[in-house]
């Protein structure tokens, strides 16, 4: 009789903590929750989510640059309660997304969430936990649910912060009035194109790989390595085989080293992206890459310990077979490292500065770079001929190092760049930042043609023809350099690099992009608009972003869609990244539907809740289109060719006059 009691009073709380609510198209998630008691102590939270067919909400770790993930917010936690582990998922799906261009992880049909936490207060008898989710079909919802854990099994009491009186006004402007915003949401944003993204990252990596090969620490191990497998094998078949079983594993070890990444990157799918805005990792990367630069220049070598490499030398002379050659491409991995670490650093900053999931990026630079690494192993091991065709070894791979030097002293300038756009400190501005180039340039061009050399390099060589030509291609890019600091080349090939044109040490007419007048306030804007009855073009932007740069510098200014952004639109951007803080008297809190509050200090912490509160996106750039009074003219649109953009534009003009011939 006593089991059947706690049986049904079980039930009964379920069914209280359960809302009683009908799934349907504008409902399509229905969520429940329970607790499970495994200790005094320790208690396991469970939600549960039955999802409407044809309906996907996205899981937490879903790569970053597609739809938005699952985020879980335990209130209180590490003060009343500690967390045990990461909260854990039931099966999902994964799935490559066309649009993003990144593999989206998701649940259909139902999902479930468990995670299990610790009493740090002894007697706490309840824990809320706020939740933000999209939910997709034909169009993205962004949504928010509130949980209350009842740990005691009575009744829960809700908890809401109270906002003051400015917050609550400010909370209330932040949020808008959108008209026809079904059409901004079409599902995953109708009209969003990228770059291709990850095969330009590969193509990075297996270029990375190819100039690897020209350094003095792998290429005199190529004819050694290939030699040794065809002359020691008991056969020419078996010494082939071993060979391309050697490269084989090269490419097996970068991969490899790109997995830790994908474990960082599932504990917070944003904790490698952070890198593109937080100033002190670019500080951090600034410094890391003329240290790198500097190796190269011959003052030190990077090295990992020489006993790594002996162990693994050891290793593949005992085991012997498949097994002592996957060591044998370890150890070539740990000695080569002073010249591949370098370049491997690059690859991860170039990693960050791309659009997409930084882990699988990352994943295949690796994998490009150990193919390009591998690929002479193998060849050479078929048609073993083609090894009288190498150069010797000399000199000419200590120039291949200093040329790297000097492309990671511009690498690391970027990076500080990023950090001196998201402070605002003007220190890195356009002009001086070219200059600098200008002069890493100059300096690499005069190296190359002998004009000077590092000590550290022994005796001075033989000018070769492949060194001028270098030496001549690094004085054509000096000189296209100069023509845009000059002002006759507006370095289109370089954009996304250096800083924008209104970052500058001159006085400009405009600090928006290509000196289009620009609104960085929405109010601001929109009454503007209002009052002169033009459309509103709403720029989602970031100091630090690339893309936004690329897409300014090689669509925005194009001769047929420059001028319908100048003279037929109001353009608003909005920082997203702008660590300025508001006036204290500007900063507010505001609370989601869930009750979750955020405090909003900055600038870009306004305009990044802005973003997502209204239009259910988080990543940069994101354009939209309204009219003056709001109403959405056209899909959302991010990065895309100039060809697409103008069309969308147009598009949103046509919307626009029609709308207000039929209010006329």
């Amino acid at each position: 009789m006593g089991r059947i009691s706690i049986k049904w009073l079980v039930v009964v709380l379920l069914f209280i903590g359960t809302p009683v609510l009908s799934q349907t198209e504008d409902n399509p998630v229905l969520w429940s929750h329970e607790v499970t008691t495994l200790e005094d102590d320790t208690f396991e939270l469970v939600f549960k989510a039955e999802i409407l067919e044809g309906w996907h909400v996205y899981s937490q770790y879903t790569a970053d640059g597609g739809s938005l993930p699952s985020v879980f917010t335990f209130l209180k936690a590490n003060e009343d309660y500690e967390l045990l582990g990461k909260t854990k998922e039931s099966q999902t799906i994964k799935e490559y997304s066309e649009i993003f261009e990144v593999e989206e992880t998701f649940f259909k049909k139902n999902a479930v969430f468990t995670q299990k936490i610790k009493l740090l207060k002894p007697g706490l008898s309840q824990v809320d936990v706020d939740l933000f989710y999209q939910v997709c079909k034909e169009v993205c919802i962004p949504m928010d649910r509130a949980f209350s854990f009842s740990l005691t099994g009575e009744a829960v009491v809700i908890n809401e912060k109270e906002l003051d009186e400015r917050s609550l006004a400010m909370s209330s402007a932040l949020k808008l009035e959108l008209k026809n915003k079904e059409i901004l949401l079409t599902e995953e944003g109708e009209g969003i194109k990228g770059s291709s993204g990850l095969w330009m990252i590969f193509g990075l990596g297996f270029l990375g790989g190819l100039i690897a090969l020209l350094t003095p620490c792998v290429f005199p191990m190529i004819p050694l390595t290939v030699s040794f497998f065809t002359k020691q094998s008991e056969n020419k078949s078996k010494g082939i085989v071993n060979a391309m079983l050697y490269a084989f594993f090269i490419v097996l070890i970068y991969f490899l080293l790109s997995l830790p990444f994908h474990v960082f990157d599932s504990v917070d799918s944003q904790i490698l992206n952070t890198i593109a805005t937080n100033i002190w990792l670019n500080i951090l990367f600034f410094i890391v890459f003329v240290f790198f630069a500097f190796s190269f220049f011959g003052y030190y070598e990077l090295t990992l310990p020489n006993s790594w490499a002996n162990k693994m030398d050891a290793a593949s002379s005992k085991v012997g077979g498949g097994l002592g050659i996957f060591f044998m491409a370890v150890t070539l991995a740990i000695v080569s490292f002073s010249c591949t670490g370098p370049i491997l650093g690059g690859l991860l900053g170039s990693t960050t500065l791309a659009v997409g999931d930084v882990a699988t990026n990352l994943t295949a630079g690796m994998v490009g770079f150990g193919l390009a690494l591998a690929l002479p192993f193998g060849l050479f091991a078929l048609f073993p001929a083609w090894l009288n065709t190498l150069p010797k070894s000399g000199g000419w791979m200590n120039t291949v190092k200093v040329v790297l030097g000097f492309l990671e002293l511009g690498l690391a300038l970027k990076f500080l760049s990023n950090a001196d756009l998201v402070g605002n400190w003007g220190l890195l501005k356009r002009e001086v930042f070219v200059l600098l180039w200008i002069v890493l340039a100059l300096l690499m061009t005069v190296y190359l043609f002998g004009g000077f050399r590092f000590t550290q390099q022994g005796p001075k060589q033989k000018i070769t023809l492949p060194r001028k030509l270098f030496g001549l291609l690094s004085a054509l890019f000096t000189l296209y350099l100069i023509s845009g600091l000059g002002g006759f080349s507006s370095l289109k090939q370089l954009s996304g690099f250096p800083p924008p044109d209104f970052y500058s040490v001159f006085e400009q007419d405009s600090d928006c992009p290509l000196g289009i007048d620009c609104f960085k306030d929405f109010d601001e804007g929109v009454a503007y608009a209002q009052k002169i009855n033009k459309p509103i073009l709403l720029d989602f932007t970031g100091w630090a972003c690339v893309n936004c740069r690329k897409m300014e510098e090689n669509v925005w200014s194009e001769p047929d869609v420059y001028p319908l952004i100048k003279e037929d639109y109001v353009l608003i951007s909005l920082y997203v990244d702008d660590r300025k803080e508001l006036p204290k008297e500007q900063q507010f809190s505001y609370k989601y539907d869930s009750g979750r509050v955020k405090d909003i200090n900055t600038i870009g912490e306004k305009w990044g809740t802005f973003q997502t509160v209204n239009f259910g996106a988080a990543s940069q750039p994101y354009y939209v289109l309204l009219s003056p009074d709001l109403e959405v003219l056209s899909p959302a649109i991010q990065n895309t060719d100039s060809d697409t953009y103008r069309e969308w534009l147009k598009s949103g003009l046509e919307h626009h006059k029609l709308s207000a011939s039929l209010k006329e």
